[in-house]
């Protein structure tokens, strides 16, 4: 199941840290960047990009068509902004074609699996590689195993996750879209991670 099959276009200042007094000032960085989710059908992409950006969790919404873009903006502690361009792709068969068309020039990626599915952990081991093949040279990946508050009924390690996150110089985190656990964390920390390793003219506002 998707979160939603559809969101409108959306520059939300309500989730994440408050955004500062004066955004535009001389002391403020203003980041934009434009975030891919990839994986297999029903991991909760959409799930966790709802959660992000509404706080809501909706488990008996569709399943993502083709993609869906969100936008959210957060602050973060060194008073930076940054407005996440986000395009939520569907995870079916028939619409793998059409990924290229949305990680392309995509500055970051997050791959999500279900830590309930070793079919999903391997999907997201193909999303590396297909990215590390044709997406941009620079692009910086975070691995994300979704569903953590399943934890009785976890098939796929913590370890696995971050053994083959370690192997591919990936981000790493667990989260769970319907507890909201670990979901700003995954942007908050994700963004200070790959401004860490991304060209400064990668990310403009």
């Amino acid at each position: 199941m998707g979160c939603g099959s559809s969101f409108p276009d959306r520059d939300s200042r309500q989730l994440g840290r408050p955004l500062p007094e004066n955004p535009g000032g001389q002391d403020a960085k203003n980041l934009r960047v434009k975030l891919v989710l990839l994986g297999d059908s029903g991991v909760g992409k959409s799930c966790i990009v709802l959660r992000f950006v509404r706080g809501q969790f909706d488990p008996t919404s569709k399943v993502t068509v083709g993609a869906s873009f969100l936008s959210q903006t957060i602050a973060l502690q060194d008073s930076t902004t940054v407005k996440f361009e986000i395009w939520d792709t569907a995870g079916q068969e028939r619409y793998a074609a059409l990924a290229p068309l949305y990680y392309r020039g995509a500055a970051v990626a997050v791959i999500v699996y279900d830590i309930t599915s070793p079919e999903s952990f391997s999907k997201a081991q193909y999303w590396v590689k297909e990215l590390q093949k044709h997406g941009s040279p620079d692009i910086v990946m975070a691995l994300v195993g979704n569903k953590a508050d399943l934890h009785e009924k976890r098939e796929v390690a913590f370890q696995d996750g971050t053994e083959y996150a370690e192997k591919n110089g990936m981000f790493f985190i667990e989260t769970s879209a319907k507890t909201a656990d670990n979901i700003n964390e995954l942007f908050e920390d994700f963004v200070d991670y790959a401004t860490s390793k991304l060209p400064p003219d990668v990310l403009a506002a």
